[in-house]
């Protein structure tokens, strides 16, 4: 059945090996972005909005940080995650999640952004904060040696200058 898992959205989640076709991990709330790390498997919890570890061998995730939002796309920066947090849809799909009473017992709001969490403490010691018409991300990727010293939107009159279509300088 195509959308057979929203009936079983809050822990109906499962960790496959590829390979072998075996079952690693169940029993988890809409689980995403698996990322091995220093021989570490990773995941977000996303319908629970945990960010943890799972023990391949015992098939038990073990949490590190609570992320107040729907979490999709990690990436890493050393001995740091980055986890991309969405607000939740306003739909049947986001609803009734654990997610929505560990924010509630935190006093805390979703969020949209990225929370780059600090793997030895769990702690937060970044946030990169969207606000306004940004309200879900897909994923998150660490683009090393470059930097980024500016974000240009499409309204503004920066688009104009800084971004080129077709054929530009050195073409």
């Amino acid at each position: 059945m195509a959308d057979g898992w929203r009936e079983h959205r809050a822990a109906g989640g499962q960790v496959i090996d590829v390979a072998s076709g075996e079952v690693v991990a169940q029993g988890l709330s809409m689980p995403h972005s698996p990322r091995l790390h220093k021989g570490t498997l990773c995941l977000l919890n996303a319908g629970s909005g945990e960010f943890g570890r799972l023990d391949v061998a015992s098939g038990k995730f073990e949490p590190i940080a609570f992320c107040p939002g729907f979490l999709r796309g990690m990436s890493f920066l050393g001995d740091y995650a980055l986890v991309g947090l969405s607000l939740p849809r306003e739909n049947r799909t986001f609803s009734g999640l654990a997610l929505d009473d560990a924010l509630k017992s935190r006093g805390a709001e979703p969020r949209c952004g990225v929370m780059v969490i600090d793997l030895t403490s769990g702690g937060a010691p970044h946030w990169l904060r969207f606000e306004g018409v940004v309200q879900e991300l897909y994923d998150v990727a660490a683009i090393l040696g470059r930097r980024a010293r500016a974000a240009i939107g499409f309204m503004g009159e920066e688009v104009r200058r800084m971004v080129s279509i077709g054929e530009g300088p050195g073409a």
